[in-house]
């Protein structure tokens, strides 16, 4: 349960992290055009530079706490397990390993391939129909755009508009950073598996 439900608070995190990116820049773009009437005129060329500081600064700063979950999650069901699983001893217990004679813990180790096992399957259906969905919602806009059911400024238009809206963090940022989840997901696995025994 906690490896799909890891998913989805990822991928919830990174689209937040659009729409905050994205009304910083709105609120830019509006100081500039206020700060320079030459903007809307043509006289004057705005600051790029600003809205590129913004969406940068904005990225790295919206992903700590996605990438913290990703890292924290392993370790403490891996941590929690281990330490207050006590009747658990392994999955064979007829032949319990030991290590000087005492029973080897391995309930840690199997939470953390339980979470990584279900994150991995959760990860890749949810980056899939991120990918597809968001790509869909675009694909449709511009069908419409090229005259399908009304064309610009229809009705289904308006809708196509907001598809995509929802449709562009999907398949360009939550979609993709889904794959470096799992990616992470293992690599943090397989690094800290020694302290789940």
């Amino acid at each position: 349960m906690l490896g799909a439900a890891l998913t989805y608070l990822f991928s919830s995190l990174a689209i937040k992290a659009v729409g905050a990116a994205a009304e910083s820049v709105i609120d830019d773009v509006r100081a500039q055009f206020r700060e320079n009437p030459g903007i809307m005129a043509g006289t004057s060329k705005p600051d790029y530079g600003r809205c590129v500081s913004i969406v940068t600064g904005a990225a790295l700063k919206k992903m700590i706490l996605p990438g913290l979950l990703v890292v924290s999650l392993p370790l403490a069901v891996g941590l929690i397990f281990r330490n207050f699983s006590e009747t658990f001893q392994a999955s064979i217990v007829a032949n319990t390993p030991t290590i000087h004679g005492h029973p080897v813990n391995l309930s840690g180790a199997e939470a953390v391939a339980a979470l990584l096992m279900v994150g991995t399957i959760s990860g890749i259906l949810l980056a899939m129909l991120m990918n597809n969905g968001g790509g869909a919602w675009d694909n449709a806009k511009k069908f419409i755009e090229s005259g399908a059911y009304g064309g610009k400024r229809s009705e289904a238009h308006k809708a196509a508009v907001v598809g995509d809206t929802v449709g562009d963090p999907f398949k360009d940022t939550a979609g993709p950073s889904l794959h470096v989840l799992i990616k992470l997901l293992s690599t943090i696995t397989l690094v800290l598996a020694p302290l789940f025994v």
